[in-house]
């Protein structure tokens, strides 16, 4: 029984947080009228990207069609720590309504930017400059803590590595876009974290 109700959680939480991705995503495309094509970042990254991404989505998926597909990397947790998942990834869904909302039309799929792209400050980003990877990453960590499921947690952090591994790229061609503005941001935010000091 108890399984029962936290596949329905997670489920309902992941749903969530996709749902509102793709909400702000289609629109951004539908009111810039601009595509931006996924090879921007080069063949290499994006074969890692679509490779991660397949198994980063079958994994839960699989987990919420029958978790005895997904048992042998069940870790035993107990039933406080998938609790703590349960809120943390409510409140991941939260943060990625407030992050979306807040960048508005600027998301994209990669890297680059869109033409009439602002350097946006607010929200989440006054104080992080992509907390996408962050919250996105938290999110799949939190659904490994509500399935028991330590495969799934650590596709979570390797999908942040990944992301990560691809930020100076994007860093750089938002210094090619912004110059001393975005310079004078990164000043005073973290990139994935908030600066402590």
């Amino acid at each position: 029984m108890n399984e029962t109700i936290f596949r329905i959680l997670a489920g309902f939480i992941l749903f969530t947080g996709v749902g509102i991705s793709t909400y702000f995503r289609r629109k951004a495309n539908r009111e810039t009228g601009e595509i931006i094509s996924r090879k921007v970042d080069g063949m290499f990254m994006l074969t890692v990207i679509r490779l991660c991404g397949l198994v980063l989505w079958l994994s839960p998926l699989v987990y919420l069609f029958d978790p005895l597909w997904m048992a042998w990397s069940k870790i035993g947790l107990p039933g406080g720590i998938r609790w703590i998942g349960v809120g943390l990834g409510s409140l991941c869904v939260v943060a990625i309504y407030w992050l979306f909302s807040s960048l508005g039309n600027g998301i994209t799929p990669t890297s680059a930017t869109r033409k009439e792209h602002k350097l946006v400050t607010s929200g989440p980003y006054r104080w992080i400059r992509h907390p996408l990877y962050t919250v996105g990453s938290t999110l799949f960590v939190s659904f490994g803590m509500m399935a028991d499921n330590w495969f799934i947690a650590v596709l979570g952090v390797l999908s942040f590595i990944v992301m990560a591994i691809r930020t100076p790229e994007e860093e750089a061609r938002l210094i090619e876009k912004f110059g001393e503005e975005y310079r004078q941001y990164i000043k005073h935010t973290g990139r994935f974290l908030p600066k402590l000091t």
